[in-house]
């Protein structure tokens, strides 16, 4: 076989919300329940393209079923344009779901979890009892609302049935000869075409987080609140970026963690990304190896070989799972990638890698990358892949020129060894957004300056999928304060440490800006 760097899954940033929310070390990975359609109802024609519509607040139930440990939450949809220049045509409705302080109201703390393609209402639904009675929660309503396509919002933007899903899977795409080549940009055609036939090119176009940046403002006018306040993450930081470029005057606090670079191209941001996990990988690798027992062993200089000598075979052979399917290479993979995300997944990576070495059940593997693509146990998926595949496709150009994808592919290789199998051909597969059947709707571009005390920014040193550089280079692009936090993890705030959330809140409740540098350790 030809050799691969996978790029499928792993520029899919963002979309474990377990270390969002404080998930306890030891606690079961967390398995995504099917999604229950809402229904719109009928949908009013506009007076105005920013008229914000909004169906009253109500129980939540149609959309996250009960939430008894939440009985404050209200939930309602916001209907917004799908086009914005064509505000008399078809319509979207956003599901959002508001959390009411518990004490004096400060104005309303929008969250989102990143992605794109994560659901903003489950992250509150999950975050809320979390931080229940603590300075958040008593100034702030929550307030989470899921972009169009996304989560629960209608329509939900999908591509492919769970079955192409599960194919999509089971093929490892390793062969990077001419026709292997072929075989990968055609897997690539069949998902666009798929997006094509099911949400039209007119939905395609206006997916994007500038679209999505319009629709949190007309959700605040829905709230009926002046100003924002806003927490995103990874993701979340590209959407909060937009917000504050464009509706700067209605923000009030805004913080921004795991950042994303807006000046950076999708092919660098995917090279800086894959070094981000090589980084993590060697920090898990030297965590491992304190044990005799780590399947990597204890030689530094063989740790990506002996997870090589793992992984690869999968190729040929699925390795042993107690489910059926097995474990393909592709899912051995992807649960890697899932596992870097937090050390609390770490020792769910070392146990399927010990399956894998011992012959036995690989099973946590699958697991962790059933996890990562939003498949529940009935083996039905989330949209939250199909939602960041269109969104990112729009939201910056792609080379489409075969020549820049060879070059990545050799960068690639040389940034994040232990995701690149074989060695390089000097022939590689275009990216699936390089095939997107509808032009960006961004471009890449420095963040226009924030007024003062607008925006603080939070990166951590160890970040594997938003690397800590791109948030030292937006906190200057803003003109914002820069919260350092040193670990190997991805994102901080409201995970634990004393020193990020004392600022945070700080910052969110009393408005005391951060200094221009504060360093947080563990």
């Amino acid at each position: 076989m030809a050799p691969m760097l996978r790029l499928r899954p792993l520029s899919s940033a963002l979309l474990s919300l377990g270390l969002l929310l404080g998930m306890p070390a030891g606690a079961p990975l967390p398995v995504a329940g099917a999604t229950p359609e809402l229904d719109p109802g009928p949908t009013p024609s506009p007076s105005a393209p920013t008229a914000a519509r909004q169906q009253g607040w109500g129980a939540c139930n149609g959309f996250i079923g009960h939430i008894g440990h939440l009985p404050t939450a209200q939930c309602a949809t916001v209907s917004v344009p799908v086009d914005y220049d064509r505000p008399g045509g078809a319509h979207a409705n956003l599901a959002v779901i508001r959390v009411p302080a518990s004490g004096q109201r400060m104005g309303a703390l929008f969250l989102n979890p990143g992605g794109p393609g994560a659901s903003a209402v489950d992250m509150v639904a999950a975050m809320a009892p979390a931080i229940s009675g603590t300075a958040i929660s008593r100034h702030f309503d929550l307030v989470g609302f899921d972009p169009r396509g996304v989560g629960h919002s209608t329509p939900a933007l999908r591509c492919r049935t769970d079955a192409e899903f599960d194919a999509y899977r089971r093929d490892p795409m390793v062969d990077y000869s001419p026709a292997g080549v072929a075989h990968i940009e055609q897997v690539h055609q069949r998902i666009a075409q798929g997006c094509i036939d099911r949400m039209g090119v007119s939905f395609l176009a206006n997916i994007g987080t500038a679209s999505t940046a319009r629709d949190m403002d007309l959700v605040r006018q829905a709230l009926g609140d002046e100003q924002i306040n806003y927490l995103g993450y990874s993701y979340g930081t590209e959407l909060g970026t937009a917000y504050v470029e464009r509706f700067g005057d209605h923000v009030r606090a805004m913080v921004l963690d795991g950042a994303i670079d807006p000046t950076v191209d999708p092919i660098e941001e995917n090279i800086n990304q894959m070094a981000g996990f090589q980084t993590v990988f060697n920090d898990y690798a030297a965590n491992c190896a304190r044990s005799t027992a780590c399947p990597l062993g204890t030689d530094p200089a063989q740790w990506v070989n002996r997870y090589h000598a793992l992984v690869d075979p999968l190729v040929e052979t699925p390795g042993r799972t107690s489910d059926p399917r097995g474990l393909s290479y592709a899912d051995a993979t992807t649960g890697t990638v899932n596992a870097l995300y937090t050390p609390q997944h770490w020792k769910f990576l070392t146990s399927g890698l010990l399956g894998l070495q011992r012959g036995t059940d690989a099973g946590d593997l699958l697991l962790l990358a059933d996890d990562y693509d939003g498949r529940d146990p009935n083996g039905h998926y989330s949209n939250n892949q199909d939602a960041f595949n269109a969104i990112r496709c729009v939201d910056a150009p792609t080379p489409t020129d075969p020549a820049a994808w060879v070059s990545a592919d050799q960068r690639l290789r040389q940034a994040a060894p232990f995701l690149s199998y074989g060695s390089f051909t000097g022939s590689a597969p275009r990216d699936l957004c390089a095939v997107w059947p509808v032009p960006a709707t961004s471009t890449p571009h420095p963040a226009s300056p924030a007024a003062p005390g607008k925006v603080v920014v939070v990166s951590t040193t160890h970040d594997p999928a938003t690397p800590y550089q791109a948030g030292v280079d937006l906190a200057r692009q803003l003109g914002g304060p820069l919260i350092t936090f040193d670990g190997a993890q991805h994102t901080a705030v409201f995970d634990g440490n004393q020193c990020v959330d004392t600022a945070v809140v700080r910052y969110f409740v009393e408005g005391v800006v951060p200094p221009a540098n504060v360093h947080c350790r563990p």
